[in-house]
């Protein structure tokens, strides 16, 4: 997914089902009959039932994939190249309902559904999805900061609870009791 992530780059996502990803997320799913491992995969989607998408085919096409007749628009590709990789050149995918089409950033270096197109045009189920990575870590990060604070006030409350404790029963401890001859009314 270079140049968007790279390796060893730490990513938050968060659980979301397949039908709720929309084109251009990019989004993490576990497909261990496709890839061969249980591990999670990190992908773009580009395209989500119904939809035609298309690569290097036609007059003028040059490497640009369009998505329904409409060229997209990937600033996020590695490079210029947005068909080239594991040998495919060219493809013309209709995506079934309830399935995916995914894309690699790194388009040279993406084993994607271009390397699949023979197994219902390389789309994968919405039900693999695990996840729609998070690109703006400001939700994840006041959230954790308010947990933090609220294990610290937790344990400063327990802290004068059993301080309050101490200190009446050493305030009880000091006063004498009254002497026997006092009467009480």
């Amino acid at each position: 997914m270079t140049p968007t992530y790279g390796p060893g780059d730490r990513v938050v996502y968060e659980r979301v089902d397949g039908s709720e990803v929309r084109r251009g997320d990019v989004v993490v799913f576990s497909a261990p009959d496709r890839y061969g491992f249980e591990g999670l995969v990190m992908e773009r989607v580009i395209g989500v039932g119904g939809d035609h998408v298309v690569c290097c085919t036609g007059e003028g096409a040059g490497t640009r994939v369009s998505v329904n007749g409409k060229p997209l628009q990937e600033p996020y590709v590695k490079s210029a190249e947005a068909s080239r990789g594991f040998g495919m050149s060219s493809y013309d995918v209709r995506v079934p309902e309830g399935r995916l089409f995914m894309l690699g950033d790194h388009r040279a270096n993406a084993r994607d559904s271009r390397a699949f197109l023979d197994d219902r045009g390389g789309t994968l189920p919405e039900s693999v999805i695990r996840g729609r990575v998070i690109e703006d870590y400001t939700v994840p990060a006041v959230l954790g900061t308010a947990m933090m604070l609220g294990v610290v006030l937790v344990l400063v409350g327990v802290g004068l609870g059993i301080a309050a404790v101490v200190v009446r029963r050493k305030a009880r401890a000091l006063v004498p009791p009254p002497p026997p001859w006092a009467v009480q009314v």
